[in-house]
């Protein structure tokens, strides 16, 4: 499960990188009930999400041409130099080097990790990240999609020391690497990775990380999905010991997964 309790290499802030920010911000306080509230004074710019008065992510206008709509996963880090460093030495790529963000709030920076994945970390100031997390409407899982999963786990235990699990999918559908941060327990597991071939990923075969927000009702909300311009990929279905989930993408193509989580046993 994903906490606001941030560690290192623990998921702790999202954001949305979409080509119209009003259109985003209408299409996911539609289908989540997120509000709307801008960062700063600039008319489209980087703009907050809130449930219940609670920060569950936000959203910014593409800002490079070409970059599809997507959203991008933080990883909390102690220091944002030192993980650019390590990064870069493991074959990764910087594509933002460390900046700060106000005048205490934080330093960030956006990374790729050699297979192609993009992500970023943040080194908490004064803000340390997401107030709301592991409920309906809000994060509570992150995906890795990669071509060369053992390589992708290699380059992310370099960098956060990650402690891993594999468990085999039914039907024979492969591995499922469950992931969770240096030292923590099997209730600290915060994501997965996947290995997927390249001719079934999105944009040309590129990995890519996607997140995995909660929901009370999996196909209630898939249906104001497909209602407000969005469109479902997978599902929904309901994976055993898992949930009942969808692989959605929102109107400008962005991925995302709705969960209902299975109740846990009595």
């Amino acid at each position: 499960m994903i906490t606001t309790n941030f560690v290192p290499g623990s998921p702790c802030w999202i954001d949305l990188g979409a080509p119209d920010v009003d259109a985003a911000t209408a299409f996911y306080g539609a289908v989540f009930d997120w509000q709307a509230a801008p960062y700063s004074e600039d008319p489209g710019g980087y703009t907050l999400f809130r449930l219940d008065g609670k920060v569950v992510g936000a959203v910014g206008p593409l800002n490079k041409e070409g970059a599809r709509s997507a959203w991008t996963i933080y990883f909390n880090t102690p220091d944002a130099d030192a993980t650019v460093k390590s990064v870069e030495q493991a074959g990764g790529t910087v594509r933002t080097q460390p900046a700060e963000v106000g005048d205490t709030e934080g330093r960030f920076a956006q990374l790729t990790d050699p297979q192609g994945a993009e992500f970023a970390v943040w080194q908490p100031g004064r803000y340390p990240g997401l107030e709301l997390t592991d409920a309906p409407g809000s994060l509570g899982w992150i995906e890795l999609y990669t071509t060369d999963s053992p390589a992708a786990q290699a380059f992310y235990g370099s960098i956060f020391g990650w402690t891993t699990q594999d468990m085999d999918l039914p039907g024979g559908g492969g591995t499922y690497t469950l992931i969770a941060p240096e030292g923590s327990g099997e209730e600290r597991m915060h994501g997965g990775i996947m290995g997927v071939p390249a001719d079934l990923l999105k944009d040309g075969g590129r990995p890519y990380w996607h997140p995995v927000f909660g929901s009370a009702d999996c196909d209630a909300t898939v249906s104001l999905i497909t209602r407000h311009g969005g469109s479902v990929s997978m599902g929904p279905e309901t994976a055993e010991g898992v949930g009942r989930l969808a692989v959605c993408n929102d109107p400008a193509g962005a991925e995302f997964v709705v969960l209902t989580p299975q109740p846990a046993a009595a």
